[in-house]
């Protein structure tokens, strides 16, 4: 249990109350650009977890277990923190940013249970590259949107609307990622469809 790679996936979990402390109140400017270090570094952990139990051969089951609570645990904390705190907004669409995160906790949800009816019945989904890329795009965006929070003043005027561009990058690819979510978790479903008859 006390391996290297665990004790990563492991520390994930456990900082995640400290990231949605610190990103709970936007107007502290400080606490978003530690924040966004703290994510940072939890994404860093995320990546070495994997690539260190694969080159030491330490692969284990509580690895495989942990590493994508891990990771969801993380994803849904930052979403509903940021939507509690009236961050998931922007021009023209006010808070309808919010159905992009709406839209990635449903999917994770939906997938965590048919993972867990598929393992039942010994039936494994691989991972796709599109998932990989849901992923990327997901890990980007909410990085993007706490460190818009860190630093306003990196802005831009886009017609005629000072627009900050973290933000504004985070938003953008939120709505990729939440696009890609509904691709990749709609795959999913088609693979457990099959076994449910």
């Amino acid at each position: 249990m006390l391996t290297l790679p665990n004790l990563l996936t492991l520390s994930r979990i456990v900082t995640v109350p400290l990231l949605a402390g610190l990103l709970w109140w936007p107007e502290w400017q400080a606490g978003y650009a530690i924040g966004f270090a703290v994510y940072a570094l939890m994404g860093v952990t995320d990546y070495f977890d994997g690539y260190l139990a694969r080159a030491q051969g330490t692969v284990s089951k509580l690895g495989i277990f942990l590493d994508p609570i891990a990771d969801k645990i993380m994803v849904a904390a930052v979403i509903l923190v940021l939507t509690a705190q009236g961050v998931l907004t922007g021009p023209y669409v006010g808070d309808l940013h919010v159905i992009a995160g709406l839209i990635i906790l449903i999917r994770e949800i939906a997938v965590s249970g048919l993972r867990e009816f598929l393992g039942g019945i010994q039936v494994s989904v691989p991972v796709s590259k599109l998932a990989k890329w849901k992923t990327t795009f997901q890990f980007i965006a909410l990085g993007a949107l706490i460190l818009g929070q860190g630093a306003p003043d990196w802005t831009v005027m886009v017609a005629g609307i000072d627009a900050n561009v973290p933000h504004t990058v985070g938003l953008i690819t939120l709505w990729a990622a939440a696009a890609l979510t509904v691709i990749t978790g709609w795959d999913y479903l088609r693979v457990g469809l099959k076994h449910m008859d």
